[in-house]
């Protein structure tokens, strides 16, 4: 859910720190310790030596290229999205705008075999790309879930994971792409009608402000950036692009269930770059029915419980229905 950038993006609030990079090859218990810290002060994180073949996530790249370079008539056959499809700029419900065009899919695998025959001259390699990437994704998913189960000693080390393993889960699969600066000029991207414009020429917000509102949400790209992550109220952090690894953060789902310990964190993208961005999205959410609430071990008599058990059903409704700017998690709270 995108949410309205309170002011306008200032080159002065952008500064560079080191974010976590953790290292999944390293011993369990140490990594598991890793990313809970960084989930706690960062809710965000780099994971290298993750173990998905480089030819899967290339593959899907060479896909959204073949798809993304159409003209923009043939593609506009594959939207508007409703949700699933393509689309571009409109990103939201909302009228929230962005110099963006996207592919979003459920990751049921008959949705995907449905909708590639909208995306390709050749659905069934398309359909094999995106469910190849998303198996791996969920693989990935599941285990950082579980290790982060592991450093909260949390007696049942699937509470997490087993929410995006069921058959039913509610997962997303998006394909984003930030189309370059126009050849013509140096200030206006290839297609802009908006004024989401940064003091710095050229760059203009490619994808608004917002948390996701998802349990854990896997990013990969390629070697451009323009992802930025928000740790304090107005100031922003820029994420170094790396097509080798994936860049993970914490969704509004495993804040609730962290009892708030972990922060969903907001992040945007930007663009304003002669070459175009892409980035591919993983979003790991849990089915439609599953209730949402901390396990035991996360509330304590000095840690109450923050929230009052929903299903993802009724949040996903909850965070889809708000107009821009307004709270979501705070919603659920028990003290709100």
């Amino acid at each position: 859910m995108v949410v309205a950038t309170p002011t306008p993006i200032r080159s002065d609030k952008i500064e560079a720190i080191d974010l976590p990079i953790i290292d999944l090859s390293g011993e369990r218990s140490e990594v598991s310790k890793l990313i809970v810290r960084a989930c706690e002060e960062f809710g965000f994180f780099k994971v290298i030596n993750h173990g998905v073949p480089f030819d899967i996530i290339s593959k899907v790249e060479q896909e959204s290229l073949t798809f993304f370079s159409k003209p923009i008539p043939e593609k506009q056959m594959a939207g508007p999205p409703n949700p699933f499809g393509y689309g571009f700029k409109n990103i939201g419900f909302n009228g929230d705008m962005g110099e963006v065009e996207y592919i979003l899919l459920h990751t049921n695998p008959l949705s995907i075999s449905q909708c590639s025959k909208t995306f390709s001259n050749d659905p069934s390699r398309f359909s094999s790309a995106v469910s190849g990437y998303i198996e791996a994704a969920r693989r990935l998913a599941c285990e950082i879930l579980d290790l982060i189960a592991d450093g909260l000693w949390v007696t049942d080390t699937s509470v997490f994971s087993r929410l995006i393993r069921d058959v039913d889960n509610d997962s997303m699969f998006r394909l984003n792409h930030y189309p370059p600066l126009s050849k013509d000029s140096d200030t206006s991207p290839s297609y802009n009608n908006n004024n989401n414009t940064n003091s710095c020429s050229g760059t203009k917000v490619g994808f608004g402000e917002h948390t996701d509102p998802q349990i854990l949400t896997l990013l990969t790209s390629n070697d451009v950036g323009g992802l930025q992550i928000s740790l304090d109220a107005g100031v922003w952090t820029p994420v170094p692009p790396d097509p080798t690894a994936f860049w993970v953060n914490v969704g509004d789902v495993l804040q609730a269930m962290t009892n708030g310990r972990f922060k969903s964190v907001r992040h945007r993208a930007i663009t304003g770059s002669f070459e175009s961005r892409m980035s591919i999205a993983y979003f790991a959410a849990p089915p439609l029915n599953a209730k949402i609430t901390a396990p035991p071990e996360m509330v304590k008599p000095e840690s109450p419980i923050l929230y009052r058990p929903f299903t993802w059903a009724e949040y996903k409704k909850t965070t889809y229905s708000l107009r821009l700017g307004d709270t979501r998690l705070n919603l659920f709270r028990l003290d709100g």
